[in-house]
């Protein structure tokens, strides 16, 4: 799949809660789940402070920034930082 391939959004959910959003392609996954109602924590929202840290269950996300604040071993286990994550595929989401 190319870029002009690529959906605007993929469905994403959030567990054990099963609350369920709209994850957009072109934004961080903490702006798509604030604009889904989804309250989530955060503070700094560019990937050092990890109030938002999370666990991928699923799915698949991409950093726009070099390194996130995640050592090697936390994202190999699918830990997530949603303010500076962006979806490439439908996510599961659980919360850290």
């Amino acid at each position: 799949m190319n870029a002009t391939d690529t959906p605007p959004f993929f469905i994403a959910h959030v567990e054990p809660d099963g609350q369920q959003f709209d994850a957009w392609a072109n934004q961080p996954l903490l702006t798509s789940l604030e604009q889904g109602g989804i309250d989530w924590p955060s503070s700094c929202r560019n990937g050092t402070c990890r109030t938002c840290i999370g666990q991928l269950a699923g799915g698949q996300v991409r950093y726009e920034i070099e390194w996130p604040g995640l050592s090697a071993e936390e994202k190999a286990a699918g830990h997530v930082l949603p303010c500076v994550a962006r979806p490439c595929a439908e996510l599961v989401l659980l919360r850290g």
